[in-house]
């Protein structure tokens, strides 16, 4: 029996996996749709394994995976999304997943995932193996490896339009620190204002075209 934990935006998928989980033995402790509160409710439940959607509305699950890595959380990660982009499974195996599972797949995959996760090992499902060798064979041409796992969380957060404020509220951070990760982040990556820093974004598939498209225009006034 495991205790796990369910992040995903859509409260009928969470619902269907509390239902499938449970049937097979294990304890479902808690659930969320939003990354602040998740990570709240991880440190105060501390379950062994989080299943976790990168597609959170107008968040990430990678903002979720690299403050779990900031802070040294035990608990294991098992991605569970739609997502098929090469850069975001390499960056969620490079933030610590132990899984990666594509929505779709088998039920009897992502039991696998969990208990691979629990034992300590890896699982990667059906063509995801790929999908990470193609990013990591590109890993050399990536400027985005240059960037510390606090500025990858808040790079995810501006192009996805949250202000400085926000993004301040929710990583527990001034927005006078969180300027400076900003503008040191985009000197890094030798780009001069926001627009084009989620064109890069979306040039090296850290968030998907569609994803940027109406935050573009509002980041433009930032």
């Amino acid at each position: 029996m495991t205790a796990l934990y369910l992040v995903d935006d859509h409260q009928i998928m969470r619902d269907g996996l509390r239902v499938l989980l449970e049937a097979r033995g294990h304890t479902v402790v808690g659930e969320s749709a939003d990354p602040t509160q998740a990570l709240a409710d991880l440190m105060r439940l501390r379950p062994e394994v989080l299943l976790l959607d990168l597609n959170l509305g107008e968040r990430s699950g990678l903002e979720l995976q690299a403050e779990l890595q900031r802070r040294r959380l035990p608990v294991r990660t098992v991605v569970l999304t739609m997502s098929a982009q090469p850069h975001q499974v390499a960056e969620a195996l490079r933030l610590g997943a132990s899984g990666y599972v594509l929505k779709g797949s088998p039920a009897t995959e992502l039991m696998t995932a969990i208990a691979a996760s629990v034992q300590g090992k890896r699982f990667l499902g059906t063509d995801v193996a790929d999908l990470a060798m193609e990013a990591f064979t590109q890993h050399d041409d990536d400027p985005l490896s240059l960037l510390s796992p606090r500025e990858r969380q808040i790079i995810l957060m501006v192009v996805e339009g949250h202000s400085s404020s926000a993004i301040g509220t929710a990583l527990h951070l001034s927005p006078k620190t969180v300027a400076t990760y900003r503008s040191r982040l985009m000197k890094k990556l030798g780009v001069s204002d926001v627009p084009n820093l989620v064109r890069l974004a979306v040039r090296h598939k850290l968030i998907d075209t569609d994803y940027a498209g109406p935050h573009n225009r509002r980041l433009s006034d930032m």
